[in-house]
């Protein structure tokens, strides 16, 4: 390996956003390991490593799972020596609402979204420290800003890797360690098809069933009119090459807008806006 060579680490990669970054980083100079659970299922991204001549590598990293993790970075360290980029993207999400939402499914949901990014985070930083340089990059969501209805369990997952990693940019700073959180709005990826309803919510009798309904069409509607997974990969590559001391990055014009209309209004407001876009009401 060229001395030279940066080397990223992108979690959940067989698809949608950690799959775009994946091939970003890559195109740009990184080499990168496109890491997933499943690698049986990284068919696209080596089939476009090979036909653009890319440094891809597809390694075995289940998030949830200690050994896993441990495999995967040993590999990456005998291999390249080093770890300069970590994109933590791997996550799902728990639709229903709170009261719908079993323990088991909540204890699931944070087992990735949660404590899977902190298992991989931990897993790298000492040799980021070694190095004393290196850039954490946390997929958040709109999610990590704004809470709507009917995926309350997957919010509070976002607002959790907020929080995280703002504290951990403190704590890292002085190590040449860079923390970055990219929050995309709605984005056409297969998200949706991952998506798992909770099992309460898809009973009919539920009495959050005609809120979960209007979520649904008009989940549909704003999908159609999503941003590519592409856009969000470009505003990753930003925050990793940047030497702007931002935290966080917004990739999508709607939750943009969302945003800038939060501070703009006041909580009532806003919380009308949220019930009038989503749920019509």
């Amino acid at each position: 390996m060229a001395a030279n060579t940066r080397v990223a680490v992108v979690t959940g990669s067989s698809s949608g956003i950690g799959l775009a970054t994946a091939l970003e980083l890559a195109r740009n100079g990184f080499f990168t390991y496109a890491t997933a659970r499943n690698p049986a299922k990284s068919g696209v991204i080596m089939e476009a490593a090979k036909k653009e001549n890319l440094p891809i590598a597809v390694v075995q990293l289940d998030v949830t799972d200690d050994n896993s993790v441990k495999r995967a970075v040993d590999q990456i360290l005998n291999e390249k020596g080093r770890i300069d980029v970590l994109v933590n993207n791997a996550g799902y999400g728990l639709a229903g609402a709170f009261e719908d939402s079993s323990l088991d499914e909540i204890e699931a949901q944070y087992k990735t979204n949660v404590f899977g990014l902190m298992r991989t985070t931990q897993a790298v930083l000492p040799a980021m420290r070694k190095q004393r340089s290196g850039t954490i990059v946390n997929i958040s969501s709109a999610a990590g800003k704004v809470g709507y209805p009917a995926a309350s369990v997957y919010v509070s997952t976002k607002h959790a890797v907020e929080g995280l990693s703002e504290s951990m940019a403190y704590e890292l700073e002085p190590f040449g360690i860079k923390v970055r959180v990219v929050e995309p709005g709605v984005i056409k990826t297969n998200f949706g098809e991952g998506m798992i309803f909770a099992k309460k919510a898809q009973d009919p009798n539920s009495p959050y069933s005609p809120m979960m309904q209007k979520m649904g069409t008009n989940w549909q509607a704003m999908l159609e009119n999503g941003s590519p997974s592409e856009l969000v990969a470009k505003v990753v590559l930003q925050a990793v090459l940047s030497k702007d001391p931002s935290l966080r990055y917004v990739a999508g014009k709607d939750v943009e807008g969302w945003l800038q209309a939060r501070k703009g209004m006041s909580e009532g407001e806003f919380f009308g806006m949220i019930k009038q876009n989503l749920l019509g009401s």
